[in-house]
């Protein structure tokens, strides 16, 4: 089994606007351009965290035709009054079919996709979920290269840690230690009823930071 390590976190929201505000707002640092991602019909801006980590800010596109299948990232789970959240994870892999095979839980298929001159694999579920009560990552193995992450600005951010909130801590632990993942996260228990949250720990240049849900306690 190869290593896997943490690639990038997505902040979802109904659109780019919102969800830069969001994070503008957290961390004090305006999102750069990203792209399309046509097979999706989503966009994105983006964040560096690292020479091989980003944050990313993902929306469904208003100018790009409906996808023929459901979007990723539960996209299109949300209304008028989802706000912004740091909702998901992705974790690289020299192998995703490895890797994908190794999991404990089901991921989803590997897919391949593209954003400009970038193209990549990566595994999502048929209907768009995020498995694991959208605790799980999604993987992804880049066919570049070079890490997108390093052609990023520079803007004084790095990732501290990354905690999941999750009401089956045992079993996305087991996930997590299947994929052999070398990152700071940690999975942390919560109670039953709960739904899982993401908190991730970002050092800026005005100190450290935390991006989660809207109003989240550190």
């Amino acid at each position: 089994m190869p290593r896997t390590f943490l690639d990038h976190i997505a902040v979802t929201a109904l659109s780019l606007e919102a969800g830069n505000a969001f994070v503008t707002e957290c961390l004090g640092v305006v999102p750069q351009a990203g792209g399309e991602h046509p097979r999706m019909g989503t966009h994105n801006s983006l964040l560096r965290l690292g020479d091989t980590t980003y944050l990313e800010v993902i929306a469904p596109n208003p100018a790009a035709p409906p996808p023929t299948r459901p979007r990723w990232f539960a996209l299109d789970c949300l209304t008028p009054q989802s706000p912004p959240c740091l909702s998901a994870w992705v974790v690289r892999t020299p192998d995703i079919h490895a890797t994908a095979a190794a999991a404990s839980e089901n991921l989803g298929v590997v897919e391949s996709m593209s954003r400009g001159t970038l193209n990549w694999l990566i595994t999502i579920p048929a209907d768009g979920s995020i498995p694991l009560a959208s605790g799980a990552p999604a993987l992804i193995e880049w066919q570049a290269a070079n890490h997108p992450a390093a052609n990023l600005e520079d803007k004084g951010l790095s990732l501290a840690a990354l905690e999941i909130i999750h009401p089956d801590p045992d079993r996305l632990t087991r996930l997590v230690s299947s994929l052999q993942l070398e990152a700071p996260v940690s999975v942390v228990p919560t109670a039953s009823a709960a739904t899982t949250r993401l908190i991730a720990h970002i050092n800026t240049p005005q100190g450290m930071r935390v991006l989660s849900a809207p109003h989240a306690i550190p």
